[in-house]
Parts: C-alpha cells; sequence; structure tokens
C-alpha cells in the first residue's frame, strides 16, 4: 500500500501511446490560468466579510492571507518543475509518501475539485440574475434559476455553463487556454476600474480606526481572506501540457500569486478609501455598494456584476479543468478504470473522461444541496498544502539527485511554515466538517481495496509477466554537473 512510484517512471507514462496529453500551453497561458482560478467571487465578496471582521486592516489580512499561501506556492512549484505530469498533489504524493497516501489525497482533490465547480456554478447562475437585473430590469424565473433547496426545480443556468465548459475543455487545452486568457484580461480590467475610480474618489476619514480588533482581527478576517486566494494550484494540474514545465510551472504558480495579491491589496485599499467597513460589511456585493455610495457611481453595480460573471466563468474553467487531469492521471495508474485515461487522439484531451465528469457535476449542481457539503472544498485544499509541503522535504532527502529547475529556498523551513499555517486553518474548521471529511474518505478507502488496490499499474505485470514496459526506467541518468551533455 505504501509501495511509491519512482519519478523517472511517473514522467515516462506520460509519452505512452493513448495516454500521453498535447503539450500546448505556454507561461503566459498558465500565468492566466492562475489568476482565473483565484479571481472570482472572493475579491467581489469576501472583503466585506474581512472588513467587518478587521475593518481598515482588512488590507493587512489580504497580505497575511497571501504570505500564508505563498509557502504551499513555492512547495507547488517546486515538485511542478521536478515532476511534470497531471495529477498535481496526487503525483507528488504517489511519489513520496506512498499510494495509499497519494490515493487519499486523489480521493480528497475528486471532491474539493467537483464540489467547488458545482457551487460556483450555482454562483455563477445567481450572478448572471444580478447582472441582467443591474442592466437590464429581468431576471430568470426561480423555477429554473434555483435549486429545490431554495423554492426552485433545477438551476438552469448552472447546468449551462457547466456544460459548455465541458464542451471547450473536449475541444481542446489550447483553445479553452486562450478563452480564459480573454477572460482574465476582461476581469482584471473590471477590477482596475473599480481601483481608478476609488482612488480619484479616495478619502482617509475611513482609515480610523485602523485596526480596531487588534491584532486578533487581523488574523480572523485573514482566514476569512485565505479562501479567496485558493486557485493556484490549479495550475499544477496542467504540469504535463506545458510547453517548458521546468520554467513555466514555477513562473505561473508564483506569478499568478503575486498579480492577485497586488490587485487585492489595491482593492482593499481603494474600497475601504470609499466607503466604511460597515458599508462594506452590510452588503453582499460590497465593492458595487462602495462605489454607489461612496463615488457616487450608481450605473458602476452593472459593470461589477458583469465583472463577477466574467471572473467565474474562468473559475469554472479552469477548477474543471484541474478536475479532469487529477482523474485522468488516477486512471491512468490504474486506481480507477483505465479506459477513462484514454486521450482523444482529435482533440488531444481525455474528452470520454471530461464529458463524463461535466455531465455529473452538471446534475449536482442543478438539483443538490450545497449549502453544508461545499464546506469540504476547505479541508480538502488545506490537506493538499499539507502533503505537497511534507512532500519537497521528503524528497529533499530520498532523491537529492534529483533535477529540480526551480527549489524552494530555505528548506525544509518554509516548506514546514507552509505545513503550520495550513494545520493552524484546518483546526478552526468545524466539526461537522471533519466528520464529513472522514465519511467521504472511509467510502475512498472502500473503493481502493476493492478495485483500486487490486487493478493498480505497481501490481500489473507486464506482457511477459515481468515489469511492465512504462515502468522500466529508460530515462537516462542526470548528468553531473559540467557536463556538456
Amino acid at each position: 500500500m505504501f509501495a511509491i512510484r519512482d519519478v523517472r517512471s511517473l514522467i515516462s507514462e506520460t509519452t505512452e501511446e493513448g495516454h500521453g496529453l498535447k503539450k500546448a500551453v505556454g507561461s503566459t497561458q498558465l500565468t492566466a490560468m492562475g489568476v482565473g482560478a483565484i479571481i472570482g467571487t472572493g475579491i467581489f465578496v469576501v472583503i466585506g466579510e474581512g472588513a467587518g471582521v478587521a475593518g481598515p486592516a482588512v488590507i493587512l489580512s489580504f497580505v497575511l492571507a497571501a504570505v500564508a499561501c505563498a509557502f504551499s506556492a513555492l512547495s507547488y512549484a517546486e515538485l511542478a518543475s521536478s515532476i511534470p505530469v497531471s495529477g498535481s498533489a496526487y503525483t507528488y504524493t504517489y511519489a513520496t509518501l506512498g499510494e495509499i497516501v497519494a490515493w487519499i489525497i486523489g480521493w480528497d482533490l475528486i471532491l474539493e475539485y467537483g464540489v467547488s465547480v458545482a457551487a460556483i456554478a450555482v454562483g455563477w447562475g445567481g450572478n448572471l440574475n444580478a447582472f441582467l437585473d443591474s442592466a437590464f430590469g429581468v431576471a430568470l424565473p426561480d423555477a429554473i434559476s434555483k435549486s429545490p433547496e431554495d423554492g426552485g426545480i433545477f438551476n438552469l443556468p448552472a447546468v449551462f455553463i457547466v456544460l459548455a465548459i465541458t464542451a471547450l475543455l473536449v475541444r481542446g487545452v489550447t483553445e479553452s487556454a486562450r478563452v480564459n486568457l480573454v477572460m482574465v484580461g476582461v476581469k482584471l480590467a473590471v477590477l482596475l476600474f473599480f481601483i481608478v475610480v476609488a482612488l480619484v474618489n479616495f478619502g482617509t476619514g475611513n482609515f480610523q480606526p485602523f485596526a480596531p480588533s487588534g491584532v486578533d482581527g487581523v488574523t480572523a478576517a485573514a482566514a476569512i481572506i485565505f479562501f479567496a486566494y485558493i486557485g493556484f494550484d490549479a495550475v499544477s494540474t496542467g504540469s504535463e501540457e506545458a510547453r517548458n514545465p521546468a520554467k513555466d510551472l514555477p513562473l505561473a504558480i508564483i506569478g499568478s500569486l503575486i498579480i492577485c495579491t497586488i490587485f487585492y491589496v489595491l482593492t482593499a485599499v481603494g474600497a475601504i478609501g470609499i466607503a466604511s467597513p460597515a458599508q462594506l460589511e452590510a452588503s453582499d456585493a460590497p465593492l458595487a455598494a462602495a462605489l454607489d455610495e461612496g463615488a457616487g457611481i450608481s450605473w458602476a453595480a452593472s459593470i461589477l456584476a458583469l465583472g463577477a460573471v466574467v471572473a467565474i466563468t474562468s473559475v469554472v474553467l479552469v477548477i474543471l479543468y484541474g478536475q479532469t487531469r487529477i482523474f485522468f492521471a488516477m486512471c491512468r495508474d490504474g486506481l480507477l478504470p483505465q479506459r477513462f485515461a484514454t486521450v482523444n487522439q482529435r482533440y488531444g484531451t481525455p474528452a470520454r473522461l471530461t464529458i463524463v465528469l461535466g455531465v455529473l457535476i452538471s446534475v449536482l449542481a442543478a438539483l443538490v444541496p450545497l449549502s453544508e457539503i461545499v464546506k469540504l472544498v476547505n479541508i480538502g485544499t488545506l490537506f493538499a498544502f499539507v502533503l505537497v509541503n511534507v512532500g519537497v522535504i521528503i524528497l529533499r532527502r530520498t532523491r537529492p539527485e534529483m533535477p529540480r529547475p526551480y527549489r524552494v529556498p530555505w528548506s525544509p523551513f518554509l516548506p514546514i511554515l507552509g505545513v503550520l499555517f495550513a494545520v493552524y486553518l484546518m483546526a478552526d474548521l468545524p466539526l461537522s466538517t471533519w466528520i464529513r471529511f472522514l465519511i467521504w474518505l472511509a467510502l475512498g478507502l472502500a473503493i481502493y481495496f476493492l478495485y483500486g488496490y487490486r487493478h493498480s499499474r505497481l501490481r500489473t505485470p507486464g506482457p511477459d509477466g515481468g515489469t511492465p514496459s512504462w515502468a522500466r526506467d529508460t530515462t537516462p541518468e542526470t548528468p553531473p554537473p559540467g557536463d556538456p551533455r
């Protein structure tokens, strides 16, 4: 159960006929994927909650949350550049902690990403209605825009956006990356519009007192705001499709986090400059409220609502993309049915797998109550952060000779800080979330022992009864430093 996949065998299987993904994205597109996954409803909504807790010091909370993410981002960057294989934390854990732990995190990520897409799709429908209402004075009927839990029949907008994104992902990663790049440009332009208008109407009166709740308020708000940064890890799921993973992946992971931090901090400063923390906290759309009440620009609500729709669309795209690549890696390893790991020769994508997941998630978004289960997203992400940071420390000891195009500085100090930050935030989650997480984990372990363990490619003999060809170490040894090779 604790068998570890050799890194070179993991890399060599990406060239296997019918199971290898097309290398089609560069650093700009990968960075846009990170920004696309991070900037969503978080900045458009969570800033109000944070301001209510920390007051104007919510600006520091954004910085603190970014620092907490940065430690894990550095670890993701090292492993993504060293192991350019689909699967993200699942694959990294397979190479460091063993198959059973890899299965646990992979199973956890399936839930995290799947529930995320469904929940975000529901939010997309709500924001679409808000945009239609503010811009045109119309809205979709509740019967086809809300789930049965909220008094509707099914959520048609949520189904539409999931199936539309599914079709785009089937078509190809290049096309998906291009569309995402356009959407990222639009939502950054909307945030830039807000920042410029806020700075033109800026005042300092709302900054006193700066930290009414002291340090405790800043850290409590940072715990809330932390989840506005989640998404940079989705970049690592595209490792196998990067043209130059050694260079592009670290740049995209760290770059997307830096870009989002700059926009988040400037947005927070601008919001406090034109609206009080109480005004921001009282609104479900705090940025639109700030422009309306603070700057007197009522029509800006339509622009912010459009920005939210575009922002959420790109989040659905990137998170669903990550979900398919993690599932693909688990299927290719035999822990789940291998027939789903077949790559469509025309599009270069796991088309069958993408369609199945898209249909299942659309049903979830249309009908299933998500108000409680969505909390599992948080614990799943933090659990992945812990294992990735631990993986960096372990690989540094077990495979010191492994090529590392990017190295986490001051290891193991910074990875340990990443673990501590994640554990601290996990400990603050409610008991009900832990219980649901353990139930999901128990279901996953049952599937592993009944199917995954017996069908794992680690235990599947080759045609001659010996080591399967995909697992044979055919990668030449790393040349010593200074060797012209």
